[in-house]
């Protein structure tokens, strides 16, 4: 069952039936040519059989859509039209495509080039479902910590790698995958303001939260020593996180798209003098040797990273859950208390904030009586709460912020995380008690 958000569920008042073509795509393809930015719009004329009641939800200027979808499982995977009817009609945005080119690659100890390479929207045509029950996409290849968060989110799933985030949002849209785990936000570096604008440019749904903890590691070739590199490669997050170690060792920094894809280029390009900042499980796979463990600056350094899918799930009030949304207002004094008040009034607790800048229109002009007309940042509002949006205070809450925001779309309802995250800081801690 798909749920579209508005600001509020309601009761049924209305509904309409609708069908699309379909057609299967080739299974044998899909695993030697994964997915990238650029070929997945190849795969966008390919449509898929769905039966989908609409069933609309309201009360007094507040209104919300229930999509009921049921859609034929088969083992292979199907894409569906950027051409939908109604609430699924949407426009795609042309990608570029950024892969990481392996030019200078030559034969290490582990055989990189053997595995499989991330989508983009390029690759993307006749590609289709693998044997596994679940599919999921993440950024980067394999080793990247988003592989792990995946396998934390749903244990036993097929890891599907992207190259771009851009790429993973896409490939769960045209039906290439089931799920999507990507980084939101970092407790050092904060929130990775890309995937917050790719919610909104895209209408999938958040379904779930995961945290995990980081552990960086600084890589070598075998044989290498820490003390003779020049330069170091890994996410630019990852180099922040890491900055006073590296500031002693004296080396240079240069940002790659992930940290698994700076350890797999290090050995590929086989230079000694090369070193990567990426997971323990990164070293295994490319066959590079742990030249430091643990090198970020702060032990307690947390990712939160949220699961995807193209049908919301239904709250409930039977768990914690945590809504997210996001919003506009117009520009006045006092307007932004007046949104986060409607969820004090009611005793909702925010668990994160986040302006980001309207790409389309990001000034907003107003006359100002003194001066004459006068130019404003014009800002959208993400917001995380805990509340279901089963909860009326939810969805009075909603109801209430809809009567002066100009725009109001909620990102998805979900089950919150409360799986204890053990940050290295505790795991020293307990080895050093252990010993």
């Amino acid at each position: 069952m798909a749920l579209y958000f508005g600001p509020a569920i309601l009761t049924p008042k209305s509904r309409k039936f609708g069908k699309l073509q379909s057609t299967e795509l080739d299974p044998n393809k899909f695993h030697h040519n994964p997915l990238s930015t650029a070929s997945i719009a190849k795969s966008r004329d390919s449509a898929f059989v769905y039966n989908a009641e609409k069933i609309s939800w309201s009360i007094p200027k507040v209104s919300i859509c229930v999509q009921m979808i049921g859609a034929h499982q088969q083992s292979t995977s199907v894409s569906v039209r950027s051409q939908w009817t109604g609430l699924l009609e949407h426009e795609h945005t042309p990608w570029d495509a950024l892969t990481v080119s392996n030019t200078h690659a030559m034969t290490t100890s582990c055989d990189v080039l053997s595995l499989t390479k991330p989508l983009s929207v390029t690759n993307c045509s006749n590609k289709a479902r693998h044997t596994s029950p679940l599919r999921v996409a993440y950024q980067g290849v394999p080793g990247a910590y988003s592989e792990a968060a995946a396998s934390k989110a749903y244990p036993n799933c097929e890891a599907v790698p992207c190259d771009q985030f851009e790429a993973a949002f896409e490939a769960v849209e045209l039906w290439l995958v089931d799920r999507a785990v990507l980084p939101a936000e970092n407790s050092l570096g904060g929130s990775i303001h890309r995937n917050y604008d790719l919610l909104l440019r895209h209408r999938l749904h958040i379904v779930g939260e995961v945290q995990l903890a980081v552990h960086h590691c600084l890589l070598g070739l075998p044989g290498a020593k820490k003390e003779d590199l020049c330069r170091v490669l890994s996410h630019p997050q990852a180099l922040a996180q890491c900055e006073n170690t590296l500031v002693k060792l004296g080396v240079a920094r240069e940002a790659v798209d992930d940290t698994a894809g700076a350890a797999q280029f290090v050995a590929t390009l086989n230079h000694m003098d090369t070193g990567a900042v990426a997971s323990s499980r990164a070293a295994e796979i490319y066959g590079l040797d742990i030249l430091a463990d643990g090198i970020q600056d702060d032990l307690d350094n947390v990712t939160r990273f949220l699961m995807l899918a193209r049908e919301p799930i239904i709250p409930r009030n039977d768990r914690p859950f945590k809504t997210s949304i996001v919003f506009s207002l117009e520009e006045g004094p006092g307007v932004l208390f007046k949104a986060l008040a409607v969820f004090a009034l009611r005793n909702i607790n925010l668990t994160k904030i986040e302006s980001r800048p309207q790409r389309k229109k990001p000034f907003r002009v107003a006359d100002d009586t003194n001066n004459g007309s006068t130019k404003y940042f014009d800002y959208l509002f993400y917001i995380d709460f805990e509340a279901s949006m089963a909860d009326p205070r939810a969805q009075n809450a909603l109801g209430h912020l809809q009567e002066f925001a100009t725009f109001v779309r909620v990102l998805g309802s979900y089950p919150m995380d409360l799986v204890p995250v053990r940050p290295e800081s505790e795991r020293l801690e307990q080895s050093d008690q252990a010993h």
